[in-house]
């Protein structure tokens, strides 16, 4: 169970990635062949590929946090001392623990108003709750990455190791 857990924790985000990316290619390639060598097309294949597309963009939010691979400016960060760095990086997911919390919690709103009014989609005609809950589920899995991230920049710290800076785009 805990080999699971630790391949789950390593590649999860990776799975739903390469998930809902396959989702999004298959649906439109098969709405171009529909519509341009069957002269139809369907109401409900622009929809997943949105709805793919949305959640794709949150789990890779998530991916992102837990490589350090946001967008930052980091040129003072060469400069600090290991603590400094530690810190700064501290401070950082300090302030998007906040954000996220917030945004987790105002992002609940859509999905009760879906639930209490049943609305469906227009083409699938399935309930809206399962495309708006993206949004919290994408701040839930960004803060289990900031806990982790948190977690290891303090261990990092006590035990006197650089912190982890993140996998780059470009060196």
């Amino acid at each position: 169970m805990r080999d699971v857990l630790r391949n789950l924790n390593q590649h999860g985000e990776r799975w739903l990635l390469l998930v809902f990316y396959s989702m999004i290619v298959a649906t439109i390639a098969s709405e171009v062949v529909r519509r341009f060598g069957l002269n139809y097309s369907s109401i409900w294949g622009e929809e997943i590929a949105r709805y793919s597309f949305i959640y794709l963009a949150w789990i890779g939010a998530s991916a992102a946090v837990r490589e350090r691979a946001h967008i930052r400016i980091d040129v003072i960060l060469n400069y600090l001392p290991v603590r400094g760095q530690a810190g700064i990086y501290l401070l950082g997911d300090t302030a998007m623990v906040i954000l996220a919390v917030v945004a987790f919690y105002w992002s609940l709103h859509p999905i009760i108003t879906s639930l209490e009014y049943g609305s469906v989609t227009h083409g699938l005609r399935i309930s809206q709750v399962w495309f708006t809950a993206a949004v919290p589920l994408g701040f839930a899995m960004i803060l289990f990455r900031l806990a982790q991230s948190i977690n290891r920049d303090v261990r990092d710290l006590w035990h006197g190791r650089p912190v982890f800076t993140g996998n780059k785009l470009f060196d």
